[in-house]
């Protein structure tokens, strides 16, 4: 398998080196995998992230992507941020063109990417809607389509479908598989709950407490093209599910007697 993105032996530390977000964290991304990151709250995960996109700078070791050292935003990586970051003051075209405009991207180019990008969230006919307009889950899928519109080869994912209700959270689960198997990328996908991360990953990653550390890695035996409805008929979801609270149990219940 080929190796897309590198991390080795990387560490982040805030306020003068006296809290420490994570450390000694080693693992690889492989092409077109899926991979998913789970720990408890303030173990670190979302600053792992931010710093796979180049936007803080680890305090030691690297993250490389195809080999070369991540030191600002690569161009073929795009995020998606938990609170959708989009524009009030601009349509769902406007938003969706935002990150091809700072590139100097060609007026025809971003029409055609825009548009390609809108249709396959399923949100044609809304390019012309402003943000208020639209309910959660298609802000969300604004945020998606964004990141798609530049064709990255990563997508990196802070908890996108927190902030859902739960019956819009399966349907944008649904929805991203779906989006998967027309369009192969490299996913990192950051989540508190241990069922999407089964119904979604390859490989589970958990997390220890703050510092965060690997725990362990776990596998997802579930082929793709993957119906959601039947991995969760699948008896060994459960237990899949059983194992990783088990290995997350006590790292949460650490982290809560931690002061912040």
């Amino acid at each position: 398998m080929t190796i897309k993105i590198r991390v080795e032996n990387a560490t982040r530390l805030f306020l003068g080196g006296t809290v420490v977000a994570f450390e000694g964290i080693s693992f690889d991304v492989y092409a077109n995998e899926f991979l998913c990151i789970v720990g408890p709250s303030g173990c670190g995960k979302t600053t792992l992230l931010r710093c796979m996109d180049g936007l803080i700078p680890l305090s030691a070791g690297t993250i490389t992507l195809d080999g070369q050292p991540i030191t600002r935003p690569p161009e073929k990586v795009s995020m998606v941020f938990q609170h959708f970051g989009l524009f009030p003051w601009k349509t769902v075209f406007a938003n969706v063109a935002y990150g091809l405009k700072v590139r100097g991207a060609p007026a025809a180019e971003i029409t055609e990417r825009v548009s390609r990008a809108i249709e396959l969230v399923g949100l044609k006919g809304f390019e012309r809607y402003y943000p208020h307009q639209l309910s959660g889950g298609m802000q969300q899928r604004v945020g998606l389509a964004r990141a798609l519109a530049t064709d990255p080869d990563v997508l990196l994912m802070d908890e996108p479908f927190a902030a859902l209700d739960a019956q819009t959270r399966e349907i944008l689960q649904e929805e991203l598989l779906r989006i998967l198997e027309q369009e192969r990328k490299t996913i990192v996908f950051v989540t508190h709950s241990i069922d999407e991360a089964i119904l979604l990953g390859d490989r589970v990653i958990v997390l220890t407490a703050r510092p965060g550390r690997i725990k362990t890695v776990v596998r997802v035996p579930f082929p793709r093209p993957r119906k959601l409805s039947v991995v969760r008929a699948d008896p060994q979801f459960g237990s899949l599910r059983t194992q990783i609270w088990e290995l997350l149990r006590s790292e949460i219940a650490e982290a809560a007697s931690v002061p912040p």
